[in-house]
């Protein structure tokens, strides 16, 4: 399991951003920063959850439980009318073993004929992006 400070620090850096920078956004000293990320002192469930939210990460990814980074309202997010993801993935858990590998084969089948429109970004994060505008991502 890895460390929350580690996780902190390379989300910090994947957004390009300075413990000094970081701190102002979330109104946090840079010490608190620097201590979070060399795991001397942890966040509270407050701060934790601000983190998840700055980040767009869920808790349990900053807490090391899990490598499932995006934030859980992504499966409030409608993939058809009347359908959305959490929808696709409690249809897909309620079914037989070989079916969800047929499923899951399926599924790679299309992304390969049907690639996102640039790797690592889905479509529903496409759009966010494009929903926030040019300055807010």
């Amino acid at each position: 399991m890895r460390e929350i400070g580690d996780t902190l620090a390379n989300l910090r850096k994947e957004k390009g951003l300075g413990q000094k920078e970081m701190a102002a956004l979330l109104n946090l000293s840079v010490g608190t920063i620097s201590n979070y990320e060399n795991n001397v002192h942890a966040p509270d469930l407050n701060t934790l959850c601000r983190l998840a939210e700055f980040f767009h990460v869920t808790t349990d990814y900053l807490l090391g439980r899990t490598e499932y980074r995006c934030p859980p309202e992504i499966l409030n997010h409608y993939v058809a009318l009347d359908y959305t993801a959490q929808d696709i993935v409690n249809t897909v858990l309620e079914m037989e073993e070989g079916v969800q590998a047929t499923i899951v084969d399926f599924v790679k089948y299309m992304k390969h004929l049907h690639p996102a429109k640039s790797s690592g970004q889905s479509a529903y994060h496409s759009r966010q992006a494009d929903a926030a505008g040019p300055d807010k991502e």
